[in-house]
């Protein structure tokens, strides 16, 4: 329907830069999500009399379900498998991909090889951010040559629209959404307005013509994705790209996906020529100079759907400055804690003076309970300075109560750890049946946490 807009009246409204929430004056705290002193003024426009001039069909109708003609090629792989497993498969026609992550961790380099990886399609890069030769210096230094991408350099909504309809590209990528803006909209590039208008701008065009839409994201000091949260509910997949800038290893998650799995994780090594992917990581994660060395225990982990062998590196000695310390990185440090309180309470060895220090090597981040008896074992190891046998891992939970406890899809982990060459895997003890053995790996099992010490230590 075509519409007449009459009265027009600018105002100004309030709107919290943390939820995107809109008030009409200005509150201490946001009654939507509880924080402090986030709300800012924006100038926004309201229409009244809106009236109706003419009428017209719309172009989508209500259609049975089952008369839904569904193509059979409904993704469109790219040559990253590692972008392709968090999608899901590959990139769905029509979706609206939103990728989010820390200044200088590699999202326009990742966004510029995933054009590589796609030769035969047509991509628009729209920057809003980097001049047109600054992208081509990007990719002369990453030997990235393809005749089908296209550069543009603009960040008015209305021009990247019109471009579109002129070019007709198969992939848009924006980098990045918080650099847009609409003259529809009268507050300033980056504001809650201008996010939330040329966002759902980008999403009808990418339902309307089918053309998947991938948007840069920045992050907040928290980590978070920056603007409002409305936009996450938007796209259809919000991909998380992490990593330590000290370390090579960046790792893409996704934290949110409509057309597949929200736990999967690719892997990539950040090289002077850009993004390598990461086939085996377990081989990477793992050293081969621990031997002898003690406080090291390998852990058998699973993130979405591919397991993971993980080195855990515990160090222990006396408090020096008379209380002691509790330091993880890459392991939740409240867990830590609670294990370390099993460790004295369940199996009588004291560590409540020592300093406990506890590493995920590789800079991961892991979150998954069947690495605790891991943990333990490492912790352990340090303090009685007796090294574990690198050929052994684990893949347990510990209870509260010292108990090891079953974790889920236990056959992938031993089939993981019989394949890198691990002689044995200490297990909790299933209550109905015994996984099947694997090829040259013993499956050893225990019910408590002071078994596994006094067999080992």
């Amino acid at each position: 329907m075509d519409f007449l807009y009459c009265s027009m009246k600018v105002k100004s409204s309030f709107f919290c830069q943390n939820c995107g929430y809109e008030s009409a004056k200005w509150v201490g705290k946001c009654p939507s999500c509880g924080e402090w002193n986030t709300l800012i003024e924006e100038i926004v426009q309201k229409s009244k009399g809106i009236s109706i001039v003419a009428g017209k069909k719309s172009k989508s109708r209500p259609v049975e379900m089952s008369a839904i003609n569904q193509d059979s090629d409904v993704r469109f792989p790219t040559r990253n498998k590692e972008f392709n497993r968090v999608l899901g498969g590959g990139i769905v026609p029509g979706s609206l991909i939103l990728v989010g992550g820390e200044p200088g961790i590699g999202k326009s380099t990742l966004m510029l090889q995933i054009c590589e990886s796609l030769p035969e399609k047509k991509i628009l890069y729209v920057t809003g951010e980097e001049s047109a030769r600054q992208i081509k210096m990007r990719g002369e230094r990453l030997s990235i040559s393809t005749k089908n991408c296209f550069v543009l350099t603009e960040t008015l909504s209305q021009n990247i629209l019109f471009e579109v309809e002129e070019l007709r590209p198969d992939l848009l990528i924006v980098d990045s959404i918080q650099t847009l803006h609409s003259d529809l909209v009268e507050s300033a590039p980056g504001s809650i307005s201008q996010i939330r208008h040329t966002a759902g701008e980008l999403l009808k065009l990418a339902k309307e013509s089918g053309m998947p839409i991938i948007l840069i994201g920045h992050i907040t000091k928290d980590g978070s994705l920056a603007g409002p949260k409305v936009l996450e509910h938007m796209v259809d997949t919000v991909l998380q790209f992490e990593g330590d800038p000290n370390l090579v290893y960046r790792i893409l998650r996704t934290t949110k996906n409509r057309f597949g799995s929200t736990s999967e994780m690719g892997i990539f090594e950040m090289l002077g020529s850009g993004l390598r992917e990461v086939a085996n990581p377990s081989e990477i994660l793992l050293s081969n100079s621990h031997n002898n060395l003690s406080g090291v225990a390998i852990g058998a982990s699973i993130e979405g759907n591919r397991p993971l062998l993980i080195e855990i590196q515990g160090l222990v000695g006396p408090a020096t400055y008379g209380t002691p310390q509790r330091s993880s990185t890459g392991f939740d440090s409240k867990r830590l804690n609670m294990l370390l309180a099993v460790i004295e309470k369940r199996c009588g060895i004291r560590v409540g003076a020592q300093d406990v220090f506890l590493n995920v090597a590789g800079g991961l981040k892991i979150d998954d309970p069947a690495i605790d008896l891991a943990v333990c074992m490492a912790i352990v190891s340090s303090l009685q300075d007796s090294a574990i046998s690198s050929n052994i891992c684990f893949a347990a939970e510990v209870g509260l109560g010292g108990e090891i406890r079953s974790v889920n899809r236990i056959e992938n982990r031993i089939s993981e750890a019989a394949k890198l060459g691990f002689k044995e895997i200490f297990i909790a003890k299933p209550r109905k049946s015994m996984p099947e053995p694997s090829e040259g790996i013993e499956i050893r099992t225990f019910t408590k946490l002071r078994e596994v010490i006094g067999a080992l230590i």
